[in-house]
């Protein structure tokens, strides 16, 4: 009888020593079982929230790089081979500066032939040399970015369309620079030429906007840049775009019509003095004379000039909006 006891109480220890240990590897099976599925739904939250906000570190990206690269370019614009290039002309430097050097020699000539002094010699040489060679460039970047300006809208609408359509975006440029006037189509002829060559169009877009440093330029970099790094709906975006630049050229529009009275009054103003001058050395040129031929009539001659210059600068300033 005690030896069946023992056995039967040992084998009874036993078996409640097994399922204690049995319930609580089921209880740590249980609990990582739980930490597991507690896992993989932050993970499956974290799979659903992680595209946009890939997204919105894309877009963000995208748009400080392009602001960097804009700074950059307008610190280069100030370098006169740039401006060359704004201009759309083919020549180097060098030839810019020996035309320049050139007009100046011929004002100092003609400032000497007439007999006038050295200091307005001095004068005309700078005027010539520095002033009229970059104010031609001025005008020549001026009239070629008005031109752009005023079929881009009408080449982003072309790119929406086709987009639209089916056709590659790659296609849909070379269509503008296909059919599009000058210089919009030169300036898309190269930037296709620069992708077909292997170039991203991301650069492309970049040494399009190098070429032509326009804010419509900078706006569609942005929007490309960030289609083709975060995605999205292409049309829609370009679309969009089309619509703020037609709203910018129809004000722009506006603000010219409102300050044409402005502008007309101060071209008369500042012609006036002027046109005075030249009509009253025809009628006495002896009265007139003393303002080129005695020196306190050349302090007036400067004094006018420098008072006149600062009002038309002023003028210019009041009524000069950019858009």
């Amino acid at each position: 009888m005690d030896m069946s006891l023992l056995t039967s109480l040992a084998v009874g220890c036993g078996i409640a020593i097994l399922g204690f240990a049995l319930s609580i590897n089921s209880e740590e099976a249980a609990a990582r079982r739980l930490k597991t599925v507690a896992k993989e739904k932050q993970t499956s939250v974290k799979r659903k929230v992680d595209p946009d906000t890939e997204r919105k570190k894309k877009i963000i990206g995208g748009i400080k790089d392009l602001q960097a690269r804009e700074n950059q370019m307008r610190k280069a614009r100030l370098s006169i081979s740039a401006r060359i290039e704004h201009a759309g002309l083919v020549l180097p430097e060098q030839t810019f500066w020996i035309a320049s050097i050139a007009l100046a020699v011929v004002g100092v000539i003609v400032m000497l032939i007439i007999g006038q002094p050295l200091y307005y010699a001095a004068a005309a040489a700078v005027v010539m040399g520095l002033g009229l060679p970059r104010w031609i460039l001025g005008f020549l970047i001026g009239a070629r970015q008005k031109k752009f300006t005023a079929e881009f809208a009408n080449a982003i609408d072309v790119i929406v369309r086709g987009v639209k359509s089916g056709l590659p975006l790659n296609e849909c440029l070379k269509i503008i620079a296909r059919e599009a006037p000058e210089p919009l189509s030169g300036e898309f002829r190269r930037l296709c030429d620069s992708v077909s060559m292997g170039v991203p169009l991301e650069q492309g877009l970049t040494r399009l906007f190098e070429r032509m440093p326009l804010p419509e330029v900078s706006f569609f970099a942005i929007v490309l840049s960030i289609q083709l790094k975060a995605g999205g709906n292409l049309s829609e975006a370009l679309n969009n775009l089309s619509v703020v630049l037609r709203s910018r050229k129809l004000m722009r529009e506006k603000i010219n019509a409102l300050s044409s009275e402005a502008k007309a009054s101060a071209g008369i103003i500042g012609a006036l003095p002027i046109c005075v001058c030249g009509i009253v050395y025809v009628t006495s040129p002896a009265y007139m004379g003393l303002l080129f031929s005695d020196p306190t009539g050349h302090l007036g001659l400067l004094a006018g000039v420098v008072m006149m210059t600062m009002g038309v600068l002023v003028m210019r300033q009041m009524i000069n909006f950019d858009v």
